[in-house]
């Protein structure tokens, strides 16, 4: 019997427009985790090329993996430059 070769799954791999980037945003900040939030940046910072995240935000590239990884807390200041710096920004709208 022939064996599948798996390969772990990477959010990342699916973030390949800025239509699935802002849909996901949208589906992490509806649920409000702060956590989560915090990673899916880093997921989308990633998608980007976490480099020119850095070069654009003012922030080290390792400083950045630091604040955007699953265990991370950023300031806010640093979420609004990396929103900024992906091209993406933040609307409210009532529900």
């Amino acid at each position: 019997m022939a064996q599948t070769e798996t390969r772990p799954w990477d959010i990342v791999d699916g973030l390949d427009s800025d239509e699935r980037i802002a849909a996901y945003l949208d589906a992490v900040l509806e649920d409000g985790d702060p956590q989560l939030i915090v990673a899916a940046l880093g997921d989308i910072a990633r998608a980007k090329g976490m480099t020119e995240v850095a070069r654009n935000t003012g922030l080290g590239r390792q400083s950045l993996y630091k604040a955007l990884s699953s265990d991370g807390n950023p300031e806010f200041a640093t979420v609004l430059k990396v929103i900024k710096s992906l091209g993406l920004r933040l609307t409210v709208v009532s529900p």
